[in-house]
């Protein structure tokens, strides 16, 4: 490539993205700092969601010398990306300051910085002050993030559509296409605590190789001490593991480990950094670091000289159990360590996953910092009985987790996702031969915030499952906050599957193949009818670009499949840029006590499978209690004009 052609890509990357959001002014401080969750006030999502150790400050509503950009949520855009859709620009010799609430000595920053024309990222320095005194030069880095193209993505800027799959742009379609991905986080550990009021500062330097950087939010975290050795436990110094992170330690690891299942102890990882580039298979033993923050796995991805028996061509930092064709893991028990990878493209025949394997028989897996995976935590049964809790899961290139194929009694509670490349929580009840179903599992109190693509908690077939008090927000495309769907090959929904006492914030995004709106909670008849009960309740829809709940079928197979047997009731929606329901399929669902304001569009969108002469429609079945405007209200109108409702508020 030549030069001039450098130089014009360059300036596309730099520039594409951003004239897309809308830009204002630098604001004044505010009169106070304002802690979030999901970029609104937390009394708007109490109850709901991870109770994380760290306090959420959006940069767009700190002090800042840049710009704001956003908000917006078109799909490519840096804005859309964001947390609360909206984030600071910040060019050289410019800066934005947070002032902390409670005490702190550690933070996490979440941005983005260009990627280099040619792909494959750039480093550039930011320099952390706290009260005007310079404590840190971070080096940020676009090597994690940008990814164009069509799925599975690529790493190249300058690449072609795939041929063949139907997209919606016209050809040729503009260079770079589909940019996304574009947000990294690093975490990073101050000299002391510092107090309510102190003011922390990220400066761009005057000589930087970025030409901006986005800066979307800042957590401030008072992290603890580092763990002690505990009693019955072997360190892995034991075998010389060097805490450098200079030499692989891998080996030393597992040595410790076989020593420790033969006497009946467990390991212990001390403060350190240890080289590791391949899976650590565990199975009835217990590992544990000093805290997430004090003991970092951290390796690279490598390539194999020949493909794995599980079609792997890479290996990468993680603890695998057993697979279940070896007769999986049972007792295994992870926690308080980092997994710091080094995934920069999606493979899906690769297990690069944090956690993987088969891992079950009453295991846990707890307080772990899962970064730069293709997966953080993606497990292939059949298992049984697994408590996965307490963990921090961002910047995965897919899934934040997926339980797969069999997996049953698993209960995933108070994670926190950011950043997924694909769903940040799925359970994927795969046919098979066997039979085997995905069944009794929940996912509770979890936070699942900006997944690039597809949903943030996705349930794929299986039977008896549930889905109960998360919290999730800003879902960019080709999914949305909660979905249901026989789609990927699943087993047919059974028994009861749960949806109870959730908020989604700023789902309902437009589907760019579909060019569609679709609803924070969705149910897809793709593959099958479904037609096991599935209930909505006691649930929050807060601020959703199209509409707050959908019903669908794809074209092809709408005479074909419906959806039944869905009971929705006490709901309050506070907030559609169209409708409250959109029905584009066959079958039936109750609505009870569903309340509803600031409603772009007559609440009930009904389009059925589009016979406008008789059924099979969708039946919405009004109960008792819906309060709003549901009257009169049902129309089928293709794509309904979106009108952007007012910020959530308290519900009186």
């Amino acid at each position: 490539m030549s030069r001039s052609h450098l130089r014009t890509l360059a300036v596309v990357l730099t520039t594409t993205l951003l004239a897309a959001a809308l830009t204002t002014p630098a604001i004044a401080a505010p009169s106070a700092p304002r802690i979030t969750r999901a970029g609104l006030d937390p009394t708007l999502v109490a109850r709901r969601g991870a109770q994380v150790p760290f306090l959420e400050q959006e940069a767009e509503n700190a002090y800042f010398t840049g710009e704001k950009i956003g908000p917006s949520r078109e799909a490519y855009t840096l804005p859309a990306e964001a947390s609360g859709r909206t984030a600071v620009r910040l060019q050289p010799q410019q800066y934005v300051e947070f002032t902390l609430t409670h005490p702190a000595n550690a933070l996490t920053l979440r941005y983005s910085i260009p990627d280099t024309p040619t792909g494959g990222g750039l480093r550039a320095p930011l320099d952390v002050t706290v009260n005007g005194k310079h404590k840190r030069t971070m080096t940020l880095t676009s090597e994690y993030a940008w990814l164009y193209g069509m799925y599975p993505f690529s790493n190249d800027p300058n690449v072609d559509p795939i041929p063949g799959w139907w997209k919606p742009e016209p050809d040729p379609v503009a260079k770079p296409f589909r940019p996304n991905h574009f947000y990294d986080e690093q975490r990073l550990l101050l000299d002391r605590t510092y107090q309510a009021g102190d003011r922390v500062r990220f400066a761009v330097p005057r000589n930087t190789p970025a030409a901006w950087y986005v800066v979307d939010l800042a957590d401030f975290e008072l992290v603890k001490a580092s763990l002690k050795q505990p009693p019955r436990s072997l360190s892995v110094r034991l075998f010389d593991a060097d805490p450098t992170g200079r030499y692989d330690a891998a080996p030393a690891i597992e040595r410790t480990i076989a020593l420790a299942k033969r006497l009946g102890l467990s390991v212990f990882i001390p403060p350190g950094t240890y080289q590791v580039n391949r899976h650590i298979v565990v199975d009835e033993v217990t590992v544990r670091g000093a805290g997430n923050w004090w003991t970092i796995i951290k390796g690279k991805v490598l390539p194999l000289d020949e493909p794995a028996p599980d079609k792997s061509t890479h290996s990468a930092p993680g603890f695998y159990g057993k697979y279940a064709d070896d007769g999986g893991s049972t007792g295994v028990h992870l926690s308080d360590f980092a997994i710091e990878s080094d995934v920069r493209e999606r493979i899906d025949t690769d297990q690069v996953n944090g956690i993987g394997g088969a891992i079950g028989g009453g295991s846990t897996i707890e307080n772990l910092y899962l970064h730069h995976t293709k997966v953080g935590i993606w497990l292939d049964g059949p298992m049984d009985g697994l408590l996965i809790r307490n963990n921090v899961i961002t910047d995965a290139i897919a899934d934040g987790m997926n339980l797969h194929l069999g997996v049953s009694n698993v209960r995933a509670t108070n994670n926190f996702v950011r950043n997924s490349g694909d769903d940040g929580l799925a359970m994927w009840s795969e046919s098979n031969p066997d039979g085997l179903v995905n069944h009794d599992n929940i996912y509770d109190h979890n936070t699942v915030q900006t997944p690039v693509l597809a949903n943030n908690i996705a349930i794929y077939g299986g039977r008896d499952n549930a889905v109960t008090d998360n919290l999730v927000a800003d879902p960019i495309r080709e999914g949305s906050t909660l979905h249901a769907g026989s789609r990927f090959n699943a087993t047919p929904f059974e028994g009861t599957l749960r949806f109870a006492r959730n908020t989604t914030v700023r789902g309902g995004p437009r589907d760019l193949n579909w060019d569609l709106g679709l609803g924070a909670i969705w149910l897809y008849a793709l593959q099958s009818t479904m037609s096991g009960t599935i209930e909505i309740t006691d649930s929050s829809f807060l601020d959703s670009t199209y509409n707050a709940m959908m019903f669908v079928v794809d074209w092809p197979v709408k005479d074909d499949y419906a959806i039944t047997n869905v009971a929705v009731r006490n709901i309050k929606v506070d907030g559609t840029g169209t409708n409250v329901v959109n029905a584009r399929v066959g079958g039936w669902a109750t609505f009870e006590n569903v309340d509803a304001r600031n409603v772009g569009a007559p609440f009930v969108n009904n389009c059925g499978t589009f016979h406008f002469d008789g059924p099979p429609e969708f039946d919405v079945r009004l109960l008792a209690g819906n309060d709003g405007g549901w009257s009169g209200a049902t129309w089928c109108e293709d794509r309904p004009t979106v009108v952007p409702p007012p910020p959530p508020s308290a519900w009186n």
